[in-house]
């Protein structure tokens, strides 16, 4: 149960971070791992509260109060062994998730919650560097044949789970290296590319086949804005037939568009189209094509993608940054007793926020101006009539001056292109369709094909995609032992 007074006798440790004025000089890692001594403290203030919600707001359940308890012991092997019972990539949740289950621990009532995911993080990093994490050797094989399109967190976790299941799995990526989003959309400042390598030398090892640059279904059907390194085309029913099973988690890659006036003038892009673009100039691939410095950037869109699109501005050396977001500006803090164990409804401020961007809320996008090359964007405020409808309010309407603009609005559904391969069933947005529970959990239209991830349940969290994963594996297991 941790120290016997523990979140009486110690506050919060928060993870060690680089300062503003360092970090934005760089694109290295920006927060680091809690030294030994501090990482006993924090995981002992956890008690064992005995209703633990920090499990049931986790959508992988993790066991908080165990881990938490062997780290403040120094067992680190066991609480690896606790941690990776229930989470694949605990060095990478432990990076960039948002912490549900802080949200919902019970000391964060009444003062500062546990710092999990530090603890998380320290437990990954404490194993990888002790030598507790080695690829599994699998030995007892099914016989069976697995086909993963995607290689995100839900490809990835479904692709280690049904190998340790037993079966030959293969793993499908249109890209030119495996990863998906956590490679090629979460900046190298919050998610080094060393730290995902690492774990896909480990899945290789233990027998998972990728195949790189390859997209299962049609290249000339992929929407605008869906990103695309393939030189082999493969057809759906090529998988069906030479495969047992396919698992389709593409992610929800068809960005959202801001059709409006001027929008086909130069200079505004897609959030990815920048991000991407970044990530493979960091890897010495390229240089980013859309040159942010010394100019004015305006990111369209208030989530975590158009947090990182600001991060990597600054970093290019943008000369303003600016944040049009059309919802309204949340409190920063709320009635506590009136929102736990959820998500609360507050306004947050993340790293790129406080290296120094302009946010305006409840404003919304005209129309983009210039001559051949956006030069300004027309905005005016909004007030919002219902959960979904807001209104323009009369005399309110501005210009922001703008030389790129990033629309990241977020994404529609997965590319209609895979969907069609398979004459797949789609729920209203577009996601491919597929219920979650009973003995057909996650399989779709098609029954050999499953989906998991954001191209089932619409954009998410890595943590979630990891969930399905692992809960779609489970499906496939039992439907390929029958």
């Amino acid at each position: 149960m941790g120290f016997v007074r523990g979140f009486i006798e110690f506050a919060r440790v928060d993870m060690p971070h680089v300062p503003v004025e360092e970090r934005v000089k760089s694109f290295c890692e920006i927060y680091g791992t809690l030294p030994d001594d501090k990482a006993k403290i924090q995981a002992g203030r956890c008690m064992d509260c005995g209703i633990p919600f920090c499990m049931h707001e986790c959508p992988l359940h993790n066991d908080m109060p165990d881990f938490n308890d062997f780290v403040c012991e120094g067992e680190y092997r066991k609480a690896y062994t606790v941690l990776s019972s229930t989470n694949n990539f605990p060095e990478i949740t432990g990076r960039i998730c948002p912490a549900l289950c802080e949200e919902g621990c019970t000391l964060g009532i009444h003062r500062d919650p546990v710092g999990i995911k530090s603890v998380e993080r320290k437990i990954a990093e404490y194993a990888f560097e002790h030598g507790y994490v080695r690829a599994q050797n699998i030995s007892d094989r099914s016989g069976k044949k697995v086909a993963v399109v995607g290689s995100g967190p839900a490809a990835l976790a479904a692709a280690q789970q049904l190998n340790r299941y037993g079966h030959d799995v293969t793993v499908f990526e249109k890209m030119n290296k495996i990863g998906g989003l956590l490679r090629y959309g979460i900046p190298d400042f919050k998610l080094p590319k060393d730290v995902l390598d690492r774990r896909i030398a480990l899945l290789e090892q233990e027998g998972i086949v990728f195949r790189t640059s390859s997209m299962v279904g049609s290249i000339k059907e992929l929407e605008n804005g869906v990103h695309n390194d393939s030189v082999t085309e493969i057809r759906g029913e090529q998988l069906l037939s030479e495969y047992d099973a396919v698992v389709l988690a593409p992610g929800s890659e068809t960005p959202r568009d801001l059709k409006l006036p001027g929008r086909e003038l130069k200079g505004i892009h897609f959030a990815l189209d920048f991000l991407i673009a970044q990530n493979r100039e960091n890897n010495g691939d390229c240089v980013n094509p859309i040159d942010v410095n010394g100019k004015n950037v305006v990111v369209i869109g208030g989530g975590e993608t158009a947090s990182d699109c600001i991060g990597v501005s600054i970093r290019k050396g943008a000369k303003t940054v600016t944040q049009l977001d059309y919802h309204e500006e949340l409190p920063e803090s709320v009635d506590i007793s009136m929102a736990w164990p959820d998500w609360r409804r507050i306004k947050r401020t993340s790293s790129s926020h406080e290296e120094g961007c302009t946010r305006l809320f409840s404003t919304n996008t005209l129309e983009f101006n210039g001559k051949g090359k956006v030069k300004s964007v027309k905005v005016n405020k909004v007030k919002w009539t219902a959960p979904r409808k807001f209104e323009g309010i009369d005399g309110t309407e501005s210009s922001i001056d703008a030389d790129v603009v990033l629309i990241a609005m977020g994404y529609a559904h997965p590319s209609a292109s895979l969907v069609k391969e398979f004459s797949l069933e789609t729920d209203q947005r577009g996601n491919i369709l597929a219920k979650t529970e009973g003995e057909d959990a996650y399989r779709t239209s098609n029954p050999k094909v499953f989906a998991a991830g954001d191209g089932r349940k619409g954009q998410s969290l890595v943590v979630y995609a990891i969930a399905e994963g692992r809960r779609c594996a489970e499906s496939v297991n039992r439907f390929l032992k029958k």
